[in-house]
């Protein structure tokens, strides 16, 4: 197998670098067992050639798809799933039940991600999105099992970065396919002496740090050895600091609600939240020993500061003054 969009991580499991907006910034995942397969998170509908291509290096064909989980609807992890299916005669997708009816009918879906990125960037980034026939869409329910050649895979609702949202456990490899939950973790910012480094997700529009919080907790409590982040593949391996993780993951999370609540009355609120997430992650990644000038790390998180400072002000909106 030589492909470089494909990493064998182990256990059966691949991350696909979708290509989303730049290398190593969105990963699908192909979990193979017993010539059975599973795709977890799709990408965008550019991504459906490098899915494919995927099956065919690990030698197998489009039909020994069995499932295509998306872990939630936004569309760098389920974009490409109405098309990818028209490609996988057996599969079925699995999806959390209040992220179906988008997965039939992707117009909703579309029209209110049009509203973020406009119909240029729609068309660049995800393309036109593809309905998957309802008999071939189940909703998941919280502690489900399913099995892929015989493996067993089990989900559970962890809502907070959005209420769409389940996490799959896969206890072969004691990991998390977390989706957005456990945060974005990118390659460029791992350092050798403190190694991964990662900031949670507060995209629009469902965003709830409390909630986020206890979907966090309840991830740890299988004492993970591995989390697959589709930002950006897997964390916490190498060193077994997941625990160091998961406490700079909640810091942060704090760390953002308080700067959200400071901020729900200032004038230019929008801008003002940038700025201070932007300089929240570059204190944090100054003290993680981050050798990138900060220009270098501001750019790098250019997309995430813009989409975290609108989902905060969405949550503040939805939320009452104490």
């Amino acid at each position: 197998m030589h492909a470089d969009f494909i990493e064998p991580l182990g256990h059966g499991i691949y991350a696909i670098d979708t290509g989303f907006q730049r290398p190593r910034f969105d990963a699908a995942y192909l979990l193979v067992e017993n010539g059975r397969a599973a795709f977890i998170d799709t990408g965008t509908n550019h991504a459906v050639p490098r899915l494919l291509a995927a099956l065919e290096l690990v030698g197998l064909t489009p039909a020994a798809v069995d499932w295509v989980i998306p872990t939630h609807v936004h569309l760098d992890h389920a974009g490409g799933v109405g098309l990818l299916m028209q490609s996988l005669p057996q599969a079925m997708v699995l999806v959390h039940p209040r992220g179906l009816r988008h997965m039939v009918d992707p117009s909703a879906l579309f029209k209110g991600a049009l509203a973020v990125y406009g119909p240029e960037e729609m068309q660049r980034s995800y393309g036109q999105l593809q309905p998957v026939p309802a008999e071939r869409v189940q909703a998941s329910f919280d502690e489900q099992t399913i099995a892929v050649g015989g493996r067993p895979l089990l989900l559970i609702d962890t809502p907070g970065h959005a209420r769409h949202h389940h996490c799959i456990w896969d206890a072969r490899s004691r990991g998390w396919f977390t989706g957005d939950t456990f945060g974005l973790s990118y390659r460029e910012f791992d350092t050798a002496a403190g190694g991964e480094w990662l900031m949670p997700t507060s995209t629009p529009v469902q965003f709830d740090p409390q909630a986020l919080r206890a979907s966090v907790q309840r991830l740890m409590r299988f004492e993970p050895q591995a989390m697959y982040l589709t930002h950006y593949s897997r964390i916490g391996f190498v060193n077994h600091d997941l625990p160091r993780l998961a406490e700079l993951l909640l810091a942060q999370v704090d760390e953002m609600e308080a700067l959200a609540l400071r901020l729900r009355d200032a004038p230019d609120r929008h801008q003002q939240l940038k700025a201070g997430l932007r300089e929240q992650y570059l204190r944090r990644l100054q003290a993680h020993g981050c050798q990138l000038v900060p220009e270098q790390q501001a750019a790098l998180l250019g997309m995430d500061i813009e989409l975290n400072a609108q989902g905060l002000a969405v949550w503040l909106d939805k939320t009452q003054p104490a």
